[in-house]
């Protein structure tokens, strides 16, 4: 059993991801910035803990005695450029800097397809989102810390299948929120993802048998 603490707790692949892990008898906290989501959190057998990644809180001891972390937070569809930075990249700093403090090595990030190809000229939209999205797989490659860095292609809400295509890099896709979910379960169990960055696409190989 281990304890796993999510960033950006209320996201659909962390509720997804939380469920999961807690069905199988993990402990799992996820950290959250308004305290009117913690009852969903509850709901699938996360634990809330308040913890905002765009002020000073303590994240350190939000995540204390985690045995892994899960960067999943994000400004989301709608959000300025400013925020972008702040929480895509901001926030995944300030969750490294708390899992050195803490001694916490396993650090795993959702990234975005195309972030490796992030166009560096100050880019507007979606070209300041991926932007944001290197920098901070950059900072988690650099940190010292037994990182996996997952790059998912278009998300949607279907069913998960658990077939998936895992590349350095792939064609563009898609990929249900569902299998997302539980590859980031699987890299968890897995050691040799651990040093990755891959991107992540429906397939036709079962996860396991795609992992790195």
């Amino acid at each position: 059993m281990s304890t796993v603490a999510i960033a950006g707790g209320h996201g659909k692949i962390a509720l997804i991801l939380g469920r999961l892990l807690a069905e199988r008898g993990d402990t799992v906290r996820g950290l959250i910035r308004n305290p009117d989501q913690a009852d969903d959190l509850r709901a699938v057998g996360i634990e809330p803990v308040i913890a905002d990644l765009e002020s000073e809180s303590d994240i350190a001891s939000a995540i204390r005695g985690a045995d892994a972390v899960v960067f999943a937070a994000g400004a989301g569809p709608g959000s300025g450029d400013a925020r972008k930075r702040t929480v895509d990249l901001g926030g995944a700093v300030k969750l490294i800097e708390a899992a050195k403090a803490e001694g916490v090595s396993r650090y795993l990030i959702v990234s975005s397809m195309g972030a490796d190809k992030a166009p560096a000229d100050g880019s507007e939209g979606f070209g300041a989102y991926l932007q944001a999205k290197f920098e901070a797989d950059e900072a988690v490659r650099a940190s010292g810390l037994d990182y996996t860095v997952v790059r998912p292609g278009g998300l949607t809400d279907d069913p998960g299948t658990g077939l998936v295509t895992i590349a350095e890099h792939t064609d563009r896709g898609q990929i249900p929120r569902a299998d997302v979910a539980a590859v980031f379960v699987a890299c968890l169990d897995t050691p040799s993802t651990i040093g990755q960055s891959f991107d992540l696409i429906s397939g036709t190989t079962p996860i396991p048998d795609a992992l790195p």
